[in-house]
């Protein structure tokens, strides 16, 4: 095995040069953190050169305030997003957790304006831990155990108790814990379960009960009640001959009934109605052939906010639960819509709002006066924003007639001839691509004249469940034959140069990047893959215990002797001598998901065919790159790669 070292790319003359106080002005060197291999050095006019698209900023809604009409974001100020306090439309955001790590998730306690609790992981581990803030002291309590897995954390409606999924009792089972956060003494479990997939989404009004979600799988899963004394639990959902899946779910507000979004009887997932008493469904949005994504209650239990998928596009929508008539909206940019939460006013709704021309940004409308106010304002380095691609829907028919569709960037007019084209791949692989603000990828476009195609191949989201199905188990190879067939649609294309192909993506994207690469090497001329498996065997058997059978529902038990064969048949790393072309490969150390020897595997056993790879590594990382240090190196080193191996692919 090669010993990695952070200094292994660094030539001769180089260090001679940085004794002498030169190399600074030169080469941007990676952090203490970063493994580099095989990867040139990183010129200071590359970084000058593509700084401004590193330098976006998003928000994103974490909380109201019970008592104001203010909130809690997340977003980034220095290296991570941290939470903020905005007190007013536009107002100034106002750090309030520093921390060397992410923090996303806040939520304030319903009954008190200066206590809330957060979620955050050390090193991109996903072991998450809860923390409770007060905000008039600025004191932070460490409410969990500092080493399990917690997640799913929901406020009793009245206040004061919090319950939230943990990995406590065995570092795999997710069992359902109750907590007060003012007394850490008062933490126990409530109901000690079996299975990774289990998580609390509501309380019943008056804290009897406590609605939690058991996932199966991306097309099954079922809705219990529990005794939130007891613990004792109630099978609201049962298993049906057709696999249904539910997503979100909450209690009416005089808990006679259940909201739903689910497949049950469907292709798509509707916002349905539950009745508690009878067990009978009432669906709310079949007029709507697309997703629900999510939806949110309003405190007075009048009014229900949803989301629609439509064609990758997130579309609001408010239901009036005693008509279920729905709401004249103002009109919004289009975009993905997101993070749908009521003020407790049931007046003002939060959302998350992003385009192809706008990163995230956190807005509220009054559904009362129809006024909409955009809360963030968040940067973009600088740059102009309103003339960057808008992305084109595509279609094109795949090897066994079925239509695919993606989304199409293009290149300003300015740049003229056959366009370079990369292809990214979405993760998942029950995932999509959907037309949000590419952020460092529009560099691509804008500087460097590429086109960029994201694909949404069969097993996507978003098109019905058949669609989602199409590529489980045995059918796994129909996915990648779905990029075959792309390659040859952008033949077809006179602005588009077939001889110039890259394609990436990231952990599902990576393996599928990984299987282009190995099955039509001859058809791409380079590729870079994020954080993928290599081999779907060691993969299910290394991934965090509590995903286990969660991705062996989508891909298969390797522990089934059938099974493994056709898993290492298709494994991109027993064909790794068909990788000819040059092949990049970004992994983080502390990957709960895909773990890093997946990555490592597969740069030791492709480097024997005399094949260029390049090797980055993030030893505080996880399942991808969240600290803006190691993201920018990763931009910067694969802005080097792109131009190397893609723009001058045809060069002799």
């Amino acid at each position: 095995m090669r010993k990695a070292s952070p200094l292994r790319f660094v030539p001769i003359l180089f260090l001679v040069i940085a004794r002498i106080g030169l190399a600074q002005q030169e080469i941007a060197a990676p952090n203490e953190n970063l493994v580099v291999e095989d990867i040139p050095p990183i010129p200071t006019s590359l970084v000058e050169g593509v700084a401004r698209y590193s330098d976006f900023r998003s928000a994103s809604l974490a909380s109201w305030s019970p008592t104001q009409l203010e909130m809690l974001i997340s977003t980034r100020f220095a290296d991570v997003p941290q939470i903020h306090a905005v007190k007013i439309p536009g107002g100034a955001r106002t750090q309030l957790t520093f921390y060397p790590d992410a923090v996303i998730q806040a939520s304030f306690d319903p009954r008190q304006a200066n206590y809330f609790v957060f979620s955050k992981d050390i090193g991109g581990g996903e072991f998450y831990q809860l923390y409770g803030y007060d905000i008039s002291t600025g004191d932070v309590t460490l409410l969990t155990d500092g080493k399990s897995r917690n997640v799913g954390m929901v406020w009793m409606h009245g206040g004061g108790t919090i319950a939230y999924g943990s990995t406590r009792r065995d570092g795999n089972d997710v069992d359902i814990w109750v907590m007060n956060p003012a007394d850490r003494k008062s933490d126990h479990m409530l109901a000690r379960l079996e299975g990774g997939g289990w998580r609390a989404l509501d309380w019943s009004g008056d804290g009897t009960r406590l609605l939690v979600m058991n996932e199966i799988s991306a097309e099954e899963s079922y809705l219990w009640l529990l005794d939130s004394n007891s613990g004792a639990k109630t099978l609201l959902t049962p298993k049906s001959t057709a696999k249904v899946h539910y997503g979100a779910a909450a209690f009416s507000k005089d808990g006679k009934g259940v909201y739903v979004t689910t497949d049950k009887d469907s292709e798509f997932h509707r916002l349905g109605y539950l009745e508690l008493a009878s067990k009978e469904s009432t669906y709310l949005t079949s007029n709507i052939p697309w997703d629900i994504d999510e939806f949110d209650l309003s405190e007075d239990g009048r009014l229900l906010a949803f989301v629609a998928n439509e064609d990758g596009f997130g579309v609001l929508h408010v239901l009036d639960t005693q008509t279920r008539n729905q709401r004249s909206l103002p009109a919004l940019p289009k975009g993905v819509i997101s993070g749908v939460l009521w003020h407790r006013d049931s007046r003002n709704l939060g959302f998350n709002l992003s385009s192809a021309r706008s990163s995230s940004d956190v807005y509220s409308l009054n559904i009362a006066s129809g006024k909409v106010e955009r809360w963030t304002f968040s940067e973009t380095g600088g740059l102009n924003t309103s003339n960057f691609a808008e992305p084109e829907l595509i279609h094109w028919k795949s090897w066994d007639g079925r239509s695919i569709s993606g989304f199409l960037y293009r290149p300003p007019t300015k740049f003229s001839g056959r366009h370079p084209v990369i292809i990214n791949i979405h993760g998942g692989p029950e995932a999509q691509f959907r037309p949000t603000f590419l952020a460092r990828s529009d560099y691509y476009l804008n500087e460097l004249g590429i086109a960029m195609i994201f694909p949404n191949v069969r097993g996507s989201n978003g098109y019905g469940k058949t669609f989602l199905s199409l590529d489980n188990g045995s059918l796994r190879e129909g996915s990648y034959k779905d990029i075959a067939s792309l390659l040859d649609w952008i033949q077809t294309q006179p602005e588009l140069d077939p001889n110039r192909v890259m394609v990436t993506g990231g952990s599902y994207g990576g393996f599928m990047t990984l299987e282009v690469a190995t099955n039509y090497n001859d058809r791409i001329c380079c590729s870079v893959d994020v954080v993928g498996p290599s081999n779907l065997v060691t993969f299910l058997q290394h991934t965090s215990g509590y995903r286990q059978d969660l991705r062996r529902a989508e891909y298969g038990d390797e522990r089934d002797p059938k099974t493994r064969d056709f898993l290492e048949r298709i494994a991109p790393y027993n064909h790794a001598k068909q990788i000819t072309k040059p092949l990049f490969v970004i992994a983080g150390q502390n990957d709960p998901r895909v773990p890093a020897s997946e990555s490592q595997q597969m740069v030791e056993i492709v480097r024997q065919n005399g094949t260029p790879v390049w090797w980055l590594l993030a030893k505080d990382e996880g399942h991808g790159f969240r600290k803006k240090k190691n993201a920018d190196y990763q931009f910067y080193a694969t802005v080097l790669f792109v131009k190397k191996y893609l723009l001058k692919a045809n060069e002799k």
